[in-house]
């Protein structure tokens, strides 16, 4: 069983490689154009302090951007889960290609992730996959955070974000907040794996997905697999744009319901609920009846 089934999001992507209208907001590393798989896809960049197109194809940066491109815009058929390839991609870079790394999750600053938040929210973004540990945290910068995803909310933009990669209880600015859908990994028979972050809010609010030995598009041609929340997170980011490309007129707060609520019963548990992305569709068909 691969991750696409584990989640039930293969019936769903054999309904619908997703519309163009519908605009994902990638805030993470630039992304590859060239590579096979990517090229000719409807991938626009959304102006910003980076380039959205790598300079270094070897840098982490890069790796991880066209990583995550891949899992929701590849070509069907690729190496790529390749979610939803119809959509609109919006690559608005975050991660230096010069900078250090935090381990699979790289790193920006509250400030910069607020901004890139705000920019993809006035590009047209209608979910944004939000995969960033943050470093310099600042009582200012919290705020302006908060801000960003509290316009994004307004504007009827669901926000995804992987919840992190250290193995700790607890929560962040981003996981914590109310219109964030935070993403726990699990392996391929739906428990979460050691490094995943946990916490009330993460199992209150959040969802789970395969995020263990995931293969996406790599940079030289050749595919590379990764593993952790950021490779978890487009799975939820991808079912959530396929829900909106089937039910183009529904409102924000009827998808989140959806995914967030679909096949599972809420407890106070610091674990969230695996995806179950066909039950969200049936449950989008019972609201539009």
């Amino acid at each position: 069983m691969g991750p696409l089934d584990v989640i039930r999001l293969t019936a769903l992507m054999d309904r619908t490689s997703g519309r163009p209208e519908i605009r994902v907001g990638l805030i993470d590393g630039p992304v590859l154009l060239t590579v096979p798989g990517l090229a000719g896809q409807n991938i626009q960049e959304v102006p910003g302090n980076l380039s959205g197109t790598c300079a270094s194809a070897k840098s982490v940066a890069c790796l991880h951007g066209t990583f995550v491109a891949g899992i929701l815009v590849a070509r069907r058929g690729s190496t790529a889960p390749a979610i939803c390839p119809a959509c609109t991609l919006l690559v608005r870079p975050i991660f230096s290609e010069t900078s250090s790394t935090n381990g699979d999750m790289p790193s920006a600053t509250p400030e910069e992730l607020g901004q890139a938040i705000a920019d993809c929210t006035n590009a047209g973004a209608r979910v944004l996959n939000l995969s960033a540990a943050l470093v310099h945290p600042s009582a200012k910068g919290e705020r302006q955070l908060e801000q960003a995803l509290d316009y994004a909310a307004s504007r009827g933009v669901l926000s995804v974000a992987a919840g992190g990669n250290q193995g700790t209880l607890g929560s962040s600015t981003i996981t914590r907040h109310p219109s964030v859908i935070p993403v726990a990994a699990c392996d391929l028979q739906g428990r979460p794996l050691r490094e995943s972050n946990l916490g009330s809010s993460i199992g209150r609010r959040g969802l789970m997905a395969p995020g263990e030995g995931i293969t996406s598009l790599g940079t030289n041609g050749k595919p590379q697999t990764l593993a952790g929340t950021s490779a978890a997170a487009p799975f939820v980011t991808g079912a959530t744009a396929l829900l909106w490309s089937e039910f183009p007129s529904a409102r924000a707060s009827q998808i989140k319901l959806a995914i967030t609520q679909a096949g599972s019963v809420r407890r106070r548990t610091v674990a969230p609920p695996l995806l179950d992305a066909w039950a969200a569709y049936q449950i989008m068909t019972s609201m539009q009846a």
